[in-house]
C-alpha cells in the first residue's frame, strides 16, 4: 500500500482556469502564460512541512475572470472553490466557493512566480499564498478541532504583509468582503467559532451519516446554532455568506430525510440570516429535494 501510494511534500491539486472574454484585443498570449504559471505555482509550491499522499492532497479550484488588462496591469474576480470527501462513501462535500473581486496585479508575460515565506515577493503571489493557506487552514479545521491553526496565522503575517504594501483588497475595514475580512470571520473572538462548526458540520456530521444519518444529521443541526450566534454578534460577517454559499444546496439535501421538526428547527434558525434566500430555505422547511 505504501509503495502505490508514494508520498508528496506538495499539498494541493488544483485547477486555475483564466477567462479574459472581457478583455478587447487580440494578443491573449499572456493570459495563456500566466495561466500555466499559476497552475505551476499552487501544484509545485510546498506550503507546508506535512507529507501527502496523491490521493490525500486537496482538490480545489481557481477561476479569474479578467475584467481590464492595461499596460501590465491585471484586474478582474476570482472565484475559490475546495472540497473534501466524506468518511466512507464516494461524497465530497464543498468546503470553500467564495468570490474575491478585488482582484488586481501586475504581470508580464513570462515572469516567474516565485513563492517566498519571510517577504510579500508580488502581489500575485500574496493573493495566492492567501488562498492556498485559506484552503488548507478551513481543510484541517474539517478534520480536527482548530487544526488549521498554523495556517491561519500563516494568513494573518500575509495579511499584514500585503497591508504594508498598500495594495487593494488588503485593508482591514476597506469593505466587508475582501482578504483581510475574511481572516477576520475566522480569527475575530466574535465570529471564530465558524472553526468550531467547520469540525462539528463536517468530522462529527457529515462524516458520521454514513454510520448514522440521524446522529449526524443532529450533530449538523446542532452546528445551525453557531450560524446564529455569529450573526448576532456579526451581521455583516463575510463568514455567513461563505457558509451559505458553500452549505446552503447541501443542506436542502440532508435534510430531504429529516423529520419535519428537524426540518421546521433549521428552517428558523436560518430564515432571519438568510432572507433573500426563501426559495432553498423553503426546500429545506418542506423536505421536497431527494437525496
Amino acid at each position: 500500500m505504501l509503495l502505490a501510494l508514494p508520498l508528496s511534500a506538495q499539498e494541493l491539486n488544483c485547477k486555475v482556469k483564466i477567462n479574459s472574454d472581457q478583455v478587447e484585443g487580440t494578443y491573449k498570449q499572456v493570459f495563456t502564460t500566466l495561466e500555466q504559471a499559476m497552475n505551476e505555482y499552487m501544484n509545485t509550491t510546498i506550503f507546508t512541512n506535512n507529507q501527502f499522499s496523491a490521493n490525500e492532497k486537496i482538490d480545489c479550484r481557481l477561476f479569474f475572470t479578467v475584467k481590464e488588462y492595461t499596460d501590465g496591469k491585471i484586474s478582474g474576480d476570482l472565484q475559490i472553490q475546495s472540497s473534501r470527501p466524506v468518511y466512507n462513501s464516494t461524497y465530497t462535500t464543498t468546503l470553500i466557493n467564495f468570490k474575491d473581486t478585488k482582484i488586481e496585479f501586475s504581470y508580464q508575460e513570462n515572469e516567474p512566480l516565485v513563492f517566498t515565506l519571510d517577504r510579500m515577493e508580488s502581489q500575485i503571489t500574496a493573493i495566492l499564498n492567501f488562498y492556498a493557506y485559506l484552503i488548507l487552514a478551513v481543510d484541517y479545521d474539517s478534520f480536527s478541532p482548530r487544526g488549521g491553526e498554523p495556517y491561519f496565522e500563516r494568513l494573518k503575517t500575509i495579511v499584514q504583509q500585503a497591508q504594508s504594501s498598500g495594495e487593494s483588497g488588503w485593508k482591514a475595514f476597506e469593505d466587508t468582503k475582501n482578504r483581510s475580512a475574511v481572516l477576520a470571520a475566522f480569527t475575530d473572538q466574535a465570529t471564530q467559532s465558524l472553526r468550531d462548526l467547520l469540525y462539528d458540520y463536517h468530522r462529527r456530521g457529515l462524516d458520521e451519516m454514513s454510520v448514522s444519518p440521524d446522529k449526524g444529521r443532529a450533530k449538523i443541526t446542532e452546528t445551525m446554532d453557531i450560524i446564529r450566534q455569529v450573526y448576532s454578534s456579526a451581521p455583516m460577517s463575510v463568514g455567513l455568506s461563505m457558509f451559505k454559499d458553500a452549505k446552503l444546496d447541501e443542506l436542502v439535501n440532508i435534510y430531504s430525510k429529516a423529520s419535519s421538526e428537524e426540518r421546521s428547527k433549521v428552517y428558523n434558525l436560518l430564515q432571519d440570516i438568510y432572507p433573500t434566500e426563501q426559495e432553498r430555505l423553503e426546500k429545506i422547511k418542506n423536505g421536497s429535494e431527494k437525496q
